[in-house]
């Protein structure tokens, strides 16, 4: 599953970046997470691991996160793995040439090549399921991070 979404916001890179890297407050700006366990402490930067609970599909899920790469206050990559699946988020922050606010752009990808074969049938069965969630949670979160970026831009 590859999906990729943008949306604009009425803040510049500096904000969104905060928002985007504040993990310990992720439950608190983004309505799906219920809780953040921070599992690395120190700064967000590469290497940095904590675990997530959301609400997927009616049940919670906790996944452990780690983020792959961090160039402030542009891109960041975070990952995780489940069952065999890998999944990345890629997220890049563009400001807007007049000045006025930014982009922000959600990258996310699953892989299953280390799956075992019946994860890989169920993906395929519930494929159109999962990713039709998936684009829904992402849009969630982009209004969030932007709606909170917003306020802290005044």
């Amino acid at each position: 599953m590859q999906l990729d979404l943008s949306r604009h916001v009425a803040a510049g890179p500096d904000e969104v970046w905060a928002v985007l890297t504040d993990i310990p407050s992720a439950h608190r700006t983004l309505t799906g997470v219920l809780a953040v366990e921070i599992l690395t402490p120190g700064p967000y930067r590469p290497g940095l691991r904590w675990r997530e609970t959301r609400k997927m599909f009616g049940i919670k899920a906790t996944e452990e996160m780690m983020v792959l790469a961090a160039e402030p206050p542009h891109s960041t990559a975070i990952v995780s793995e489940n069952g065999g699946t890998e999944y990345k988020t890629v997220f890049t922050v563009t400001p807007d040439p007049d000045g006025a606010g930014s982009t922000l752009r959600m990258r996310f990808g699953s892989h299953t090549a280390h799956a075992p074969a019946i994860s890989r049938v169920v993906m395929a069965l519930m494929g159109g399921l999962a990713e039709r969630s998936t684009r829904k949670t992402m849009e969630q979160d982009l209004a969030d991070i932007a709606a909170e970026a917003e306020r802290r831009a005044g």
